[in-house]
This record gives C-alpha cells, sequence and structure tokens, in this order.
C-alpha cells in the first residue's frame, strides 16, 4: 500500500461525514486528522483542544500555531478533570475519566453544530491499555484513521507527504500520563513536571519523559536509548533542573524511554486501591 493509497482511504472516509469536532492536541495523530477533516469538510471541520493542567502550556501554543497556519477552525474547551475525585485518585481507570471530561465539554458544541466527535485514534492504538477509548464508545465518538485502517507508520507518512510539521513530532501523552498510578493527580505534580520537561527540551532532549513516584517527590527521567550517554554526562544539570522543578529525588531510567511505562504498574494492589 502507497502513502497516496492510505491518503485516500481516509479522505474517502471523512468523505462520509457531515460536520466534524475533531479532538485535537497538536500532536501527529490529531494533527493529521484535523488537517485531513478541513481538506475535505472545510468549515464544517473543527479542531477543539482541551485546555487543563495536563497540557502544556507549549503544547497548547503548538497546537494553535498548526491550525493557525493550516486555516483550520480551532476553538479551545476547558476540562475540570482535577474536579474529578476518580480522576485524581490515578488509578488505572483514570484515562477513562479524562476522556469523559473531554466529552463533557465538547458534547454541547457538537449538539450545537450537529457534528459527529472524532479522535485521532490508529491501529497502533488498540492494542495498548486505553481506558479512553471505551469512554469514546459510550460517548458515540469516531475513529476515523482506525477505520481506515491507518497504522502510525502510516500517519507519519502522510504527514510527511503532505508537508506537516508534526510529521516527525515524538508523541507527546498528557503529563497526568506521568504519574505513577496510585500517587493522586494535582496541579502542583503536574507544574513540576511540565516544569523539568521544559527545560530538559531546552537542554538538548528531544525525546523524553519525566515519571514521578512517591506522591511526586521522586523524578525518573527517560530519554531516548541514544542519548543516554548525553544524559549521563549531563547528570549534573539534570538534577539541578530536577531541583528547581521542586523534586527531592532524581533518577535516570537505564531501560531509557518506553510509552506506556507506567502500565508495569497495573498488576500491583496498590494502584486500584
Amino acid at each position: 500500500m502507497t502513502v497516496s493509497d492510505a491518503a485516500e482511504r481516509l479522505t474517502v472516509r471523512l468523505a462520509g461525514e457531515e460536520k466534524l469536532l475533531v479532538a485535537f492536541s497538536g500532536g501527529a495523530d490529531s494533527a493529521l486528522l484535523a488537517t485531513a477533516a478541513h481538506r475535505v469538510l472545510g468549515d464544517r471541520a473543527v479542531a477543539v483542544t482541551a485546555v487543563s493542567a495536563s497540557l502544556p502550556s507549549a503544547e497548547r501554543a503548538a497546537a494553535r500555531r498548526f491550525a493557525r497556519e493550516h486555516g483550520i477552525a480551532h476553538v479551545e474547551v476547558c476540562t475540570d478533570e482535577l474536579d474529578d475525585p476518580e480522576y485524581v485518585a490515578n488509578t488505572g481507570n483514570r484515562c477513562f475519566h479524562c476522556k469523559s471530561a473531554l466529552f463533557d465539554a465538547l458534547t454541547p458544541l457538537a449538539t450545537l453544530m450537529g457534528a459527529r466527535m472524532a479522535l485521532g485514534t490508529n491501529l497502533d492504538d488498540l492494542g495498548d491499555h486505553r481506558p479512553g477509548q471505551t469512554a469514546a464508545a459510550q460517548r458515540g465518538a469516531i475513529a476515523p484513521m482506525v477505520d481506515a485502517e491507518l497504522t502510525k507508520a502510516d500517519v507519519r507518512a502522510i504527514s510527511a507527504e503532505w508537508g506537516l510539521v508534526t510529521a516527525d513530532k515524538p508523541a507527546a501523552a498528557c503529563l497526568s500520563s506521568r504519574i505513577a498510578y496510585g500517587d493522586r493527580v494535582t496541579a502542583d505534580v503536574l507544574g513540576k513536571i511540565e516544569h523539568a520537561e521544559q527545560a530538559l527540551h531546552d537542554l538538548g532532549f528531544r525525546e523524553l519523559r519525566v515519571r514521578t513516584h512517591a506522591d511526586g517527590t521522586l523524578a525518573r527521567v527517560e530519554v531516548a536509548e541514544r542519548d543516554m550517554a548525553a544524559a549521563f554526562d549531563s547528570r549534573d544539570d539534570i538534577l539541578r533542573i530536577l531541583d528547581r522543578a521542586g523534586f527531592v529525588f532524581g533518577s535516570l531510567d537505564l531501560r531509557g524511554l518506553r510509552s506506556g511505562s507506567m502500565n508495569a504498574l497495573l498488576s500491583l494492589t496498590p494502584v486500584v486501591r
């Protein structure tokens, strides 16, 4: 299958919609879906960014810039996950409550527009632990890229073909995903994570995560395997960054960057208390 074939399948799928609200975080997946929907539906497609403490300010700015540069209709809605005790408790179903808050914010707009809600889920997302997909299904949200049988590789290939700056953008899950299951999600810890990750990006590390444990006192830094030696050489700078962010302890994960690494905690009893 060629890149053109994959793009055509997505275009055909979107042509079957009258109006769409695209959940738009600014990552590679949602950026492609928002762009494709705009190409097919014009102003009948609106990209919506959920703004909360779990969205880094740099990602919010990037989403705004992307939509403006591509002429995509774009709005922001505020979500209130941190007012939900079940979200704050951070059990294995945190993402369900996050997506529920998103759909609570999107539903009135979707009703007003007469639009369906769409997520940038791709085929590779289906095998991971993603309770948010259950919330999406319950609210009637659609996943056009799954329907078009696009993988993450397809998403990046089409994005590159279309000249999107997000084609090789590293995955950037919400900040709450950095907090160990069973530790409470608070604005304070989210702020510490955002501060540390931005400073590490400024230090030159492009792909990384700052994972937190022990109620936000310990930061576990994951960097790409190719950057491990550089991170070790920069350990004094990294520790200063973590100290300034407010962490008590700092560590470098010798396994390197792994998507969804916190899921290793799901089998442990304390995370479902």
